[in-house]
């Protein structure tokens, strides 16, 4: 498969997840609104999510695939072409993945635990302010009945890159919708108790806080499934730390350690907020929402897809092939991205308010929401280029330079929120993050060069720049649409759908036109990411 399918194909189910991530924020901003009891919501809810981040899709995943995979694709007679599963490599990859699943499993019943037990310590912490006595338990409970998420979604990880070895990336990419659906359904059920029996909206959290871990378990289901379609039937022995679960463990420590950054990151993130007033949580959530659309249906899926393919190119010693997927990369990342930030940040109010404003979230809310988008989406760009950068490090198994360039961003990150806390508030949390993305992305691209990886060529620098003048043009004209179309943004919600697909069709328009004009998009580059098979 092409890299451009494989991204189409992630990247579709993640668009995908991340409208129906969208719709249940709008139907949360709506029935939950921006307050205390959300902003301790999110604070559990951040919680499972970032050790899901830290053990799972980040550390493991960049140690497991291209242990499984090469256990999967070893080569004998059976084998009767290049890259398919012979029956050896098969039974390979099903000891290893039965070793590996044996050994995580009770450490992440461990962990779990500890955590449920330690919890209340955990948010007293991470609050560093007098706790108030009505939220403070609130966050307590919602987190300790959230956080055996992480041990569900774990497992789906696992099960994931299994998937990914062979290149089934849909099951993978389409798991998160289940959690949005269930969500969904909780919020929309729990609206309706506080209509007609008047459940207040503590009552309403409580019950999505349930929902998250139900739909952990769904999610395990459908990933236990196919992984049983592909023939991999997964079963669970004795713990016994192999050779191979060993040396799996040295590679994901590191990588634990660079996620660890990132993770921390988002925890001192919450700290920050925490010493601000009531409902920033939630506003940075809301941001970040619409931040994250483009950084997961591009970012993400592009680094899923390039990962077994610079493993491929990296192992059999073809630098000209791991470039071009490198360059590649970056190409069709920068052209979808770059112009998704210049919208993000024109008509950022103008967006947050035809999304989530509504009911108990008002338009003083939109308005806070929208300047924090405007801030977080400066930084976008290097977001999904750490995403694409970081695979040609873990294709060589190096996870020790990710970690060094993730530290170094959460130290310039907590140094410009010190500094610029007091007087931005939650602008100066996200002007923070922006700058140490930037840091990152520098650093990355420098060892890469330095050490003869992969150097950035002329040709897609000046490519770059094109698209940047394109997205420029685009911002022209969305600025002068986004004024024509003021009084229909907090209209009613036919008003607003035709405002939304108003504003997003001019700036497909023009910048695709421009962008075309001037040379922003290869055409033979496109047939050649469209082939059916990348060249050996």
């Amino acid at each position: 498969m092409s890299l451009l399918r494989n991204v189409g194909t992630i990247g579709s189910l993640t668009m995908l997840s991340r409208v129906a991530g969208l719709a249940r924020e709008m139907i949360f901003s709506r029935v939950l609104g921006a307050n205390a009891v959300t902003d301790a919501w999110f604070q559990a809810f951040i919680i499972p999510n970032v050790f899901r981040r830290l053990f799972a899709e980040g550390a493991f995943s960049a140690a497991f695939v291209p242990m499984f995979s090469k256990r999967l694709h070893g080569s004998d007679a059976d084998s009767g072409k290049r890259g398919e599963a012979s029956k050896d490599g098969l039974e390979d990859a099903r000891s290893f993945s039965a070793d590996v699943l044996s050994v995580f499993l009770p450490l992440l019943i461990l962990l779990v635990a500890l955590f449920e037990i330690a919890m209340p310590a955990v948010i007293y912490v991470l609050a560093d302010k007098p706790v108030d006595p009505e939220t403070y338990p609130l966050a307590v409970d919602f987190a300790r009945i959230m956080f055996p998420y992480i041990l569900l979604v774990s497992l789906v990880t696992l099960f994931t890159g299994m998937l990914n070895s062979v290149s089934r990336f849909a099951p993978g990419a389409s798991f998160p919708i289940i959690l949005n659906i269930v969500l969904i359904a909780a919020l929309l059920t729990g609206e309706w108790f506080a209509k007609t029996s008047g459940a207040s909206v503590t009552q309403i959290a409580y019950g999505v806080a349930w929902a998250v871990t139900g739909a952990g378990v769904m999610q395990l289901a459908w990933l236990y499934l196919w992984v049983r379609v592909e023939g991999f039937q997964p079963r669970l022995a004795w713990p016994q730390i192999t050779p191979e679960v060993k040396r799996l463990s040295i590679i994901a420590l590191p990588a634990a350690i660079g996620g660890g950054a990132y993770q921390i990151n988002t925890l001192v993130q919450l700290y920050f907020l925490n010493q601000l007033a009531d409902g920033s949580v939630s506003y940075m959530n809301y941001a970040d929402r619409l931040n994250q659309l483009p950084l997961g249906i591009i970012g993400i899926a592009l680094s899923t897809a390039i990962l077994p393919t610079l493993s491929k190119f990296v192992g059999s010693a073809n630098k000209e092939g791991a470039d071009r997927i490198q360059s590649d990369a970056i190409e069709l990342a920068m052209l979808l991205t770059i112009p998704a930030a210049v919208a993000l940040a024109i008509c950022a109010e103008p967006f947050v308010t035809m999304i989530f404003q509504g009911g108990r979230f008002d338009l003083a809310d939109a308005a806070v929401t929208g300047e924090v988008l405007a801030a977080l989406v400066l930084g976008l760009p290097a977001y999904v280029l750490v995403k694409v950068l970081v695979p040609n490090f873990y294709a060589r198994s190096d996870t020790r330079t990710p970690v060094v360039a993730a530290f170094i961003s959460l130290a310039v990150f907590i140094t410009f929120a010190f500094t610029l806390l007091d007087t931005y508030g939650v602008l100066g949390v996200a002007y923070a993050s922006v700058i140490g993305a930037w840091i990152n992305v520098g650093f990355l691209l420098s060892v890469l060069a330095m050490r003869g990886y992969y150097r950035v060529p002329p040709v897609l620098l000046a490519r770059i720049a094109r698209q940047v003048i394109a997205a420029a043009a685009m911002g022209a004209a969305l600025y002068f649409a986004r004024d024509l179309l003021t009084n229909w943004f907090s209209a009613g919600l036919f008003a607003r759908l035709l405002a939304l697909l108003a504003l997003v069709a001019a700036a497909a328009i023009v910048y695709f036109g421009m962008a075309f004009a001037l040379g922003a998009i290869d055409r033979q580059r496109i047939v050649t990411l469209t082939r059916k098979k990348a060249p050996e």
